[in-house]
């Protein structure tokens, strides 16, 4: 059996105070899993929300953190898909306590995937979670159409980020918003057709600038709270928002009158698995789409596995980009 170092929350608190790291042993997995030597893992604002005991999926400790990881497959159960040895990354099994900030973990089958060519370590590990959510965003739930015009909230940020690339890559116009030059540059670089700068910049009234009053088809709402709100006054009639987190702290606030008589919709996003064709079919039209550098995980921050707590810690207010654990180097 094999055993390693893994990153523990053993109560909910403060990541420095709460986070252990400690040794596990590793049975073989179960169907529907697969076991990994990690290489590198993704990080994002639900680690912080984890750790303060506000995620709602999750029961009480100890468990581990981190949603996605990248590496080898070094067991598999019986009439898998993939072989010992396999380059992937995909989904942890953290929904039963094992997290990617882990010497090995074990992924959810129907949710990993060979890593494309091209891909590096880093941007394996911060690919899954971004992603997925951003296809079941625009695409399965509201089916964003190309010519339409796409608002991402948090657009510098680990989900944001996977929005405002998938966008483009799907033919909408693409509004970033962020806070501050770095990041508004950022957005730039990374897919934005323009971007607002929420700090000192009127949002509704740049949007409607920017479409010459006609209002974005689309936003894509990571972050709730009040940005949220003044978004959802840019809607265009017909419009609609993707409810996809808090990362302000508190959900946006929607008004049923409001929406009734601007004709306006709101949809709410958990990207948990659907049926196995559904999830085969997203996983492979995004691998085809890295395959062809059409979205790329943007990258920002790079942290070694001793510095898991304290990464996680600064998760609500990150840096731009995705930020990523390096768990180990190439053997």
């Amino acid at each position: 059996m094999l055993s390693g170092r893994a990153w523990r929350l053993v109560e909910f608190g403060e990541p420095q105070q709460v986070l252990r790291l400690k040794e596990l042993e590793l049975p073989e997995p179960k169907p529907g899993q697969l076991l990994i030597r990690v290489r590198t893992a993704g990080a994002g604002y639900p680690d912080a929300m984890m750790a303060a005991g506000q995620f709602p999926l999750l029961g009480a400790p100890p468990f581990g953190l981190g949603e996605e990881a990248a590496g080898e497959v070094v067991a598999v159960p019986n009439g898998s898909r993939f072989s010992v040895g396999d380059r992937v990354t995909g989904i942890t099994a953290f929904l039963e306590g094992w997290g990617g900030y882990a010497e090995y973990t074990y992924l959810r089958e129907n949710s990993t995937i060979p890593i494309p060519d091209g891909m590096s370590d880093e941007q394996a590990g911060g690919f899954p979670i971004g992603f997925r959510t951003a296809y079941a965003g625009l695409v399965e739930r509201t089916r964003l159409e190309a010519g339409q015009t796409l608002l991402v909230l948090g657009a510098a940020g680990s989900s944001g980020g996977a929005a405002m690339q998938l966008g483009k890559a799907l033919g909408a116009r693409v509004i970033a918003t962020a806070g501050g030059v770095a990041k508004r540059e950022f957005c730039l670089r990374h897919g934005a057709d323009e971007a607002i700068d929420y700090r000192d910049e009127d949002l509704v009234q740049r949007i409607d600038e920017l479409t010459d009053g006609r209002g974005v088809d689309l936003v894509y709402d990571p972050v709730g709270g009040e940005t949220a709100a003044a978004a959802v006054n840019g809607l265009a009639r017909g419009g609609r928002i993707v409810l996809i987190g808090l990362a302000s702290g508190t959900p946006v606030a929607l008004n049923a009158m409001d929406m009734l008589l601007r004709n306006y919709s709101a949809v709410g996003v958990l990207a948990t698995p659907g049926s196995p064709e559904q999830e085969a079919a997203a996983w492979d039209r995004l691998a085809a789409l890295a395959e062809a550098c059409t979205i790329t995980t943007p990258v920002g921050r790079i942290y070694d596995f001793a510095d898991v707590p304290l990464m996680v810690a600064g998760q609500s207010a990150p840096a731009p980009g995705k930020s990523v654990v390096r768990i180990s180097a190439e053997s």
